[in-house]
């Protein structure tokens, strides 16, 4: 029998561009074998997913609850041992509940439920789990990312002094000005999506990867969120100002209508030393700011880069890595910690980056619904 990690997968199927990205992850390192799994919830549809990207159909169930009734009656050596949660957010929450509560490990699209409530209500169904649960901010896997979050916890930074994050998009420009398109899309339904589109949907990677590369905390922001029409329920636009965690100070802006934007996410960490800034839409270049000193640029696959980085890189330098690297990257860290392998805990984000994001999508939309003032983030254990 082969000594790949067994692997189950919920939604993602037809042209789901997070299927395709979850599916190569899970190849890249031959870590995984998929098995089975719901891909869509009309059988036909699901079935014929199946076949299509040749997956023995045995293992192929009508819905959620029949794969863990059916799966669970199989020997431990041969059922799933991890299910990629890939649905709809309000999906999120009962399938990752189930899960662990019927001892797999889990790994979950964010943002990892609709409440912050229902985020420790998972948190302390792991507690009593003790399997593995990872959220996939994705881009903590880009090993530039990496290497500047291990540069900032060297010190070569300095004190930290400002954090800033910016994530545009445009795409929602076609649905969010046409009143019938934006009444039935389900990323701004509040019954599927929960209370925040745009914070809910980039807003909290923006606000993982802050706390990721610079080791502070952010305790408190006010929000200003955007929502174009009275009749639209999501924000699809919002700035958010932080007080983090030794005085430090920051700004999150995001938004889903910055027309001709396509994935442009800029992070800047600023210490009393030097500066570091990455753009995602150029990964393989990490920009270093020192005051009198020539602007410098580090790439990936160098020797002079963190074990961190170097372990998250499969190419030579020069060659470009991309979103499904640092997707893979976070599969890898997921199969070291499934197979009790030592690892970096920087190696994927946890059930703790995952309440903590829920956390800030609500303070964010409490913030600005009681005027913009500040409001707290609650610390997770």
């Amino acid at each position: 029998m082969s000594s790949k990690i067994r692997l189950g997968i919920l939604g993602g199927g037809g042209d789901s561009l997070i299927g395709v990205l979850h599916r190569i992850a899970s190849a890249m390192y031959d870590k995984y074998q998929i098995v089975g799994g719901v891909f869509n919830p009309v059988w036909e549809e699901n079935i014929g997913f199946a076949n299509k990207i040749g997956l023995p159909t045995n293992r192929i169930y009508k819905d959620f609850d029949t794969l863990i009734e059916e799966e669970i009656k199989l020997p431990v050596n041969e059922r799933m041992q991890v299910v990629s949660i890939l649905t709809p957010n309000f999906l999120h929450f009962p399938m990752a509940k189930k899960l662990l509560e019927n001892g797999f490990n889990v790994i979950c699209e964010k943002p990892m439920t609709t409440t912050y409530e229902e985020a420790k209500i998972l948190n302390q169904t792991l507690k009593m789990a003790q399997t593995v649960f990872a959220v996939t901010y994705t881009y903590t896997g880009y090993p530039m990312i990496r290497q500047m979050r291990e540069m900032i916890k060297n010190g070569e930074l300095g004190k930290i002094q400002k954090v800033d994050a910016q994530y545009y998009q445009g795409w929602i420009n076609p649905v969010i000005h046409d009143k019938e398109k934006r009444s039935t899309t389900w990323r701004l339904n509040p019954e599927k999506s929960g209370i925040s589109c745009c914070i809910g949907d980039i807003g909290t990677h923006a606000f993982d990867m802050l706390e990721y590369v610079s080791g502070v905390k952010i305790e408190s922001v006010l929000a200003d969120l955007n929502y174009l029409y009275a009749d639209n329920k999501m924000d699809i636009d919002g700035t958010v100002l932080l007080r983090c965690s030794n005085n430090v100070k920051g700004v999150i802006c995001t938004s889903q209508i910055a027309t001709g934007e396509e994935n442009s996410f800029i992070v800047k960490i600023y210490g009393d030393k030097a500066g570091l800034k990455w753009e995602q839409e150029n990964p393989n270049y990490l920009y270093l700011m020192e005051d009198g000193k020539p602007f410098r640029v580090l790439k990936p696959g160098h020797a002079y880069n963190s074990d961190l980085s170097l372990e998250g890189t499969k190419l030579p330098p020069g060659h470009p890595e991309g979103i499904f690297d640092s997707m893979g990257n976070i599969y890898k860290g997921v199969a070291k910690a499934i197979n009790k392998e030592p690892y970096n805990n920087g190696e994927f984000p946890t059930m703790v980056d995952g309440v903590r994001g829920m956390s800030f999508i609500e303070k964010a939309v409490e913030s600005h619904q009681k005027g913009n003032v500040w409001v707290t983030i609650e610390n997770v254990n």
